[in-house]
């Protein structure tokens, strides 16, 4: 009995394709050999960029006494958290349960059945620092299994009940009120750290989803600190560590407080939510140095994380030769040698390069102080030292790129494809950069025929020109999402067609029209011992919290009260939770300050390629109005009685001469059309 990875698509499982253990895929082939056998399952879950996943299988899965064991006690299956996150969430909820915490390299023991009795993340091979060695655990799992078997199937029927409790959330039948982002604003402001940035202490994550809130919520509540919050970390994480300074890009998190030292791996996610709220940051505040990070971390995507048939991958290591950051960090010399000895001192002074080193000897790239501020304090003039650093950072980066690269993870995610390809849409028109749409498109285009099954149905996971295994509820919520940004950015109709069929699709299949919200897997998925409900945000939202999302964004542009209602519902769902967890629900309060409004309909007859019009639409995506939807059409076009839009354009016609109508609604009143001309003055007076 081999080890049978060899074959499966995932990088992650084919990381561990020739390790000593025989590993199996998840499948009922593996299920059938533990009920077969008797024996229990040892369920192992990561993924390709985790440092210590790697860290583990170095030690304990190349280790032929551990893989002897392993072979000989027990059904050993490895997973890809990000192929099945149906399975991480389950059995995560079940580690955390035993053990108070989570983290990857998960580490799970089944009955054959598929319920846990014992679970926890990383074990050193032997005894180490206060944990049990992987071999002790492993001998400990065994004696249970045989000698208190009665005990442990006991736990194991306890852990499913609970595990198919959690995921039964159902409506609260709650008043959605401004309580709600009142109480989470207050919470997120106690838990701030004014002096450092970011929620909480160390390790720090990007928190993309609090900073998104706080720029809503300020304005809502103009005297809050709610913008200084998200103003302030935006400056920290930018000028930290974490952010790649000569490449683009942000790192997953960081390990200390002032994001100095990053994790090394970057994800698509992160990237995508990170170039959002850059976007929205400049919006809501005019300040170009948002923009320019928005710029580099969109190019970083585009660059280095795109499959040449237009879909985002996933992910770069955090190892480079067998070391952690190696690809990132210099010495003082290596960057003397390239740039020469005076703009080598000073861009070692300026990035806090030092002989010393911040990082093992050897320097993370960052700013300890602005750019601005240290040229101001050396005299020096601004304009002149920018144009020196940026070409300093390309000539480090052409060095850099000739290092050997971490390693990639080149599969392709809707979930996460969605992610992007709504923050491309945005970016396109608030940095009015079209290559950004263009990107965002052949990325959405390239999800629609290559990953999409024979009965209509999308896919989750694509790599090597093979699509395979039934999507999830983000996966049909994120692209919706997307489809709606991408018609906003470009006014094509089938962008607006493919978003309501997502949306058809995830209300048939994965709602629950007895106790409200969404599954996150559908009604035809495969049989697990529990469905969950996903409605706390991770790393990434919610899959409950962006279909509300799409919900309300759709019901605005369509005019259609039932999925108002839809939303409302998934909305009154999560209100428990919200009020217990605002920083587990930032993306379902961003969907909460949507609904309550004011929601805002602009409505354009006019030709995008006119003056006008094209002026108009340029300084509307300039500014941030998160609770908008747009809809334009030329004043020539006649649209049919089925189209989609047909109700928000019912009744209006263009202004005599006019280089563009426009038609503001808000709170069901529309006000008196304006000529473009016109409105881009009204614009251009009122505050950003």
């Amino acid at each position: 009995m081999a080890n049978r990875l060899a074959h499966e698509s995932s990088p992650y499982l084919l990381q561990h394709a020739a390790n000593p253990v025989h590993w199996r895929p998840w499948d009922q082939a593996a299920i059938a050999e533990a009920v077969e056998t008797d024996k229990p399952i040892f369920l192992s879950i990561g993924y390709s960029a985790c440092h210590w996943c790697h860290v583990m299988e170095h030690e304990s899965f190349e280790n032929q006494e551990i893989a002897d064991y392993l072979n000989e006690h027990f059904v050993s299956i490895k997973v890809d958290r990000e192929e099945r996150p149906d399975l991480d969430q389950i059995y995560m909820n079940a580690v955390q349960m035993l053990t108070g915490r989570g983290g990857w390299p998960m580490s799970v023991f089944l009955t054959p059945q598929l319920k846990p009795f014992f679970g926890g993340t990383y074990w050193p091979p032997a005894p180490r620092g206060g944990m049990p060695g992987f071999d002790q655990v492993l001998r400990a799992v065994m004696d249970a299994w045989e000698n208190r078997r009665a005990i442990a199937l006991e736990q194991s029927e306890k852990f499913a009940e609970r595990l198919q409790e959690i995921g039964q959330a159902e409506d609260s039948g709650e008043l959605i009120d401004l309580h709600l982002l009142d109480d989470a604003y207050k919470y997120l402001e106690s838990i701030y750290d004014f002096r450092h940035g970011g929620f909480g202490g160390a390790p720090k994550f990007p928190h993309t989803m609090d900073i998104e809130l706080c720029l809503r919520y300020s304005r809502r509540q103009p005297s809050s600190r709610a913008l200084e919050m998200a103003i302030h970390n935006l400056d920290q994480m930018a000028r930290g560590g974490i952010y790649d300074h000569l490449g683009g890009g942000f790192a997953r998190y960081s390990v200390d407080a002032r994001w100095l030292v990053p994790h090394f791996e970057k994800m698509l996610y992160d990237n995508a939510l990170l170039a959002g709220v850059y976007v929205d940051g400049y919006r809501a505040t005019g300040r170009e140095d948002f923009a320019r990070v928005a710029r580099e971390t969109c190019d970083y995507v585009l660059y280095y994380l795109t499959d040449e048939t237009g879909g985002f991958q996933s992910t770069e290591d955090a190892d480079s030769e067998g070391e952690e950051g190696k690809f990132y960090v210099w010495t003082p010399q290596e960057i003397v040698d390239i740039l020469g000895e005076g703009e080598g001192r000073r861009f070692c002074e300026i990035y806090d390069v030092s002989e010393s080193g911040n990082f093992e000897g050897k320097n993370i790239l960052n700013l300890p102080q602005s750019i601005e501020d240290w040229g101001s304090a050396s005299n020096l003039d601004v304009v002149e030292l920018r144009r020196e650093l940026d070409v300093a950072r390309e000539k480090l980066l052409k060095v850099r790129d000739q290092r050997i690269r971490p390693a990639k993870d080149d599969k392709v995610l809707v979930s996460w494809n969605g992610l992007m390809i709504d923050s491309l849409a945005r970016a396109a028109g608030a940095l009015n950069e079209p290559k950004y749409l263009i990107a965002a498109e052949r990325a959405a285009d390239f999800v629609f025929d290559r990953m999409f099954d024979d009965s209509g149905r999308l896919l989750h996971s694509y790599r090597h020109g093979v699509a395979k295994l039934a999507a999830y509820l983000d996966d049909y919520a994120n692209l919706a999402n997307a489809c709606i940004s991408l018609y906003e950015a470009s006014f094509a109709e089938r962008w607006l067609q493919r978003a309501i069929e997502l949306t058809n699709l995830m209300i048939r299949h994965f709602g629950d029209p007895v106790g409200g919200g969404f599954y996150f897997t559908a009604d035809d998925h495969e049989k697990l011992i529990a469905r969950n409900k996903d409605m706390y945000d991770n790393s990434v939202p919610s899959g409950n919290s962006m279909a509300a999302v799409v919900l309300l964004r759709l019901s605005a542009l369509l005019g259609n009260t039932e999925l108002l209602d839809e939303a409302v519902t998934t909305i009154r769902v999560a209100a428990p939770l919200m009020k217990k967890h605002p920083t587990a629900t930032g993306q379902m309060l961003a969907a909460v300050d949507r609904y309550l409004g004011p929601a805002r309909e602009v409505v354009i007859l006019g030709n995008t390629d006119s003056d006008a019009t094209s002026e108009f639409l340029a300084e509307l995506r300039r500014r941030y109005t998160p609770n908008s939807v747009i809809a334009c059409i030329s004043p020539e076009t006649t649209l049919p009685d089925d189209s989609p839009l047909a109700p928000i354009f019912a009744g209006k016609a263009p202004l005599p001469e006019a280089d563009g109508t426009i038609f503001v609604c808000e709170n069901f009143a529309c006000q008196r059309p304006v000529t473009a001309a016109e409105a881009i003055a009204d614009l251009r007076q009122s505050p950003a």
